[in-house]
């Protein structure tokens, strides 16, 4: 590639360039020609010019001089600056390259430093060595090629090696560091205040192979009267339906290798929102995103290993921490319970929630350009592979195929097989609870559930998405006949950057998972159940419809306070039921 097309394309490359230090100049002696930028006027402007009629004739080798000829070098330069300065020297005035905002390829500066990076090889660019783009350079990228470029020729000037300083490029940069010395003086400042952080960094650093990290959610929220079918109050206390939630979360990742990290983290949560477990509609629907149930003290949330196999997949293995949800990828960017939607219900689809997850393993795998599969496996059991009759705990695996058509579009689609031993999905969010329990025992049969789903994100513009997901599961008991069917759905519109960079509105509306038919045996479908304790096949009466809006504002890197409100109408998707609002106010501070 010719030097005239790599010079013009040296800011793409800046963080892989070869240079010194910033405080480097021609010699000791010709340091005085870099003036001091605090004493420039602002109208004080250089006037570059274009080198006319000189050819490499007229400069002499000088990197064969020896030490004592220096003295001769800097008199050479002297005098070449005193013929640049006069009209007669055949030199040609033209605009003045501090007058620019950015140095364009035909100005004479650019074209000055081209002809050294041709000469001298003082910018490396990437590691093949090639430059890529095609634009004008700041006048900050400039002078960091620039002083690639002096660093290089003060290299042969001080070892007086065979190689060679034309006197002409000595002239030259003598000139680009007149005009360049405020750009070339800030360069050296940042340079010296980025090592004073890096050394501070490297004395405070917690570990040389472990990183700490926390996220910290407090949580203000609050919950509207309700009153659900047949009469029967919701069952939290309505007197303090107001509450304080404080969720915390401290990570560990230690790295083993360049490919592989041992993640080990613990949770600590101090309060909750929604009601115990019981057979009123509505105890999920009005669940917040972090609110799932008391933690004292610290326990373990996460203990797994992820490794790289090749460049094109990854495996995991662990005792805490691998669910569904967390093995895919969700093409959902915002999807977070301390930085995304308020509600529960509108972090993903709820069938990645099914089984909840403790113990296993998975994988990923990309296996084209915009093709990959994940796989998991794992059990609510910790450190056990349960066996196939499954008592030991829920028994869940799962397949997701995810896939990207074109660069704004993402689309998942995945399956997911549980055994819930206790006949409970653990979703925790719209009807999770699928049979009636036996009013002798009090228990309820195990259930063996068929899920598939899809979710889908595209990026309109980069501060408008459109996404949304909907699910289906099929259950039935072993050994018996009938099944239970339930949906879910959702569609949402995020504005990342809405009113400042960092922030995110989002609108969501959606329905909760339904059981829109269960024809289990007599006495073991669900919603006749709840309405008159008979267990006679059939789907719920009504229709839960979810709407949210939400406006997370990024005080800044660390810190984000986002108020929002939810509304169900028809809650535990009963007709008979009073809408219920929630309203919230998280702050969430990452560490």
């Amino acid at each position: 590639m010719l030097v005239s097309k790599q010079l013009a394309q040296v800011a793409a490359i800046l963080p892989w360039m070869v240079v010194g230090g910033f405080g480097v100049s021609l010699s000791a002696s010709a340091q005085a020609i870099l003036p001091n930028p605090t004493q420039i006027p602002a109208n004080a402007v250089s006037q570059p010019v274009k080198i006319a009629n000189l050819s490499s004739e007229t400069g002499s080798e000088i990197g064969s001089e020896t030490s004592s000829d220096r003295q001769t070098i800097l008199r050479q330069i002297e005098s070449l600056e005193l013929e640049m300065a006069s009209p007669s020297a055949g030199m040609e005035q033209v605009t003045a390259t501090a007058q620019l905002t950015d140095v364009q390829p035909q100005d004479w500066a650019f074209q000055a430093l081209q002809s050294l990076v041709e000469r001298y090889g003082c910018i490396a660019g990437y590691p093949d060595r090639t430059f890529r783009g095609n634009r004008a350079l700041t006048r900050y990228e400039f002078a960091a090629g620039l002083n690639a470029c002096m660093d290089r020729i003060n290299e042969l000037v001080s070892a007086a090696t065979d190689s060679f300083a034309q006197q002409e490029d000595l002239a030259t940069i003598q000139k680009l560091q007149e005009t360049f010395a405020a750009e070339l003086a800030t360069l050296r400042g940042r340079v010296d205040a980025l090592e004073s952080r890096t050394a501070t960094l490297e004395k405070q650093q917690f570990s040389t192979t472990t990183r700490l990290m926390g996220i910290t959610i407090v949580g203000l929220q609050g919950t509207s009267e309700n009153t659900a079918r047949r009469g029967t109050q919701t069952v939290r206390d309505l007197g303090t339906n107001v509450n304080l939630i404080n969720w915390n979360y401290v990570i560990l990742n230690t790295a083993f290798s360049p490919t592989s990290v041992l993640t080990t983290s613990f949770i600590n949560i101090n309060g909750n929102s929604s009601g115990p477990p019981s057979f009123v509609r509505s105890r999920n629907d009005d669940r917040v995103g972090y609110d799932f149930f008391d933690v004292p003290g610290l326990q373990i949330f996460d203990l797994n290993y992820r490794f790289l196999v090749g460049n094109k997949f990854a495996g995991f293995v662990g005792t805490e921490g691998i669910y569904t949800y967390a093995a895919f990828r969700g093409p959902n960017r915002v999807e977070s319970a301390a930085t995304g939607p308020i509600s529960f219900f509108a972090q993903r689809n709820p069938i990645l929630n099914i089984g909840l997850g403790r113990g296993g393993a998975g994988f990923d795998w990309q296996f084209a350009k915009r093709a990959s599969l994940q796989g998991v496996y794992h059990t609510n059991v910790p450190g056990v592979f349960p066996s196939s009759s499954g008592q030991k705990g829920h028994n869940t695996f799962g397949f997701q195929l995810a896939l990207t058509p074109i660069d704004p579009l993402d689309i998942n689609i995945y399956y997911v097989n549980n055994y819930a031993p206790d006949g409970i999905l653990l979703g925790f969010v719209g009807d999770d609870i699928l049979t009636a329990p036996n009013l002798t025992t009090g228990n309820f049969p195990p259930l063996s559930t068929h899920a598939i789903g899809t979710s889908v994100n595209w990026q309109i513009s980069p501060k408008l998405a459109l996404g949304g997901w909907f699910g289906y599961t099929n259950s039935h008991i072993p050994g018996q006949s009938g099944n239970v069917e339930t949906t879910n759905y959702m569609v949402y519109l995020n504005f990342p950057d809405l009113f400042g960079k960092g922030n995110l509105g989002g609108i969501y509306v959606g329905q909760p998972p339904k059981i829109v038919s269960s024809t289990l045996p007599v006495g073991a479908n669900y919603p006749d159940f709840l309405t008159t304790g008979a267990g006679r096949s059939g789907g719920q009466p009504g229709s839960s419809t979810h709407v949210e809006v939400f406006y997370r504002w990024q005080v800044n890197d660390r810190i984000s306070i986002t108020p929002g409100f939810f509304v169900v109408f028809q809650p535990g998707h009963s007709p008979d039921s009073d809408p219920i609002a929630v309203g919230a106010l998280r702050t969430a501070f990452t560490w």
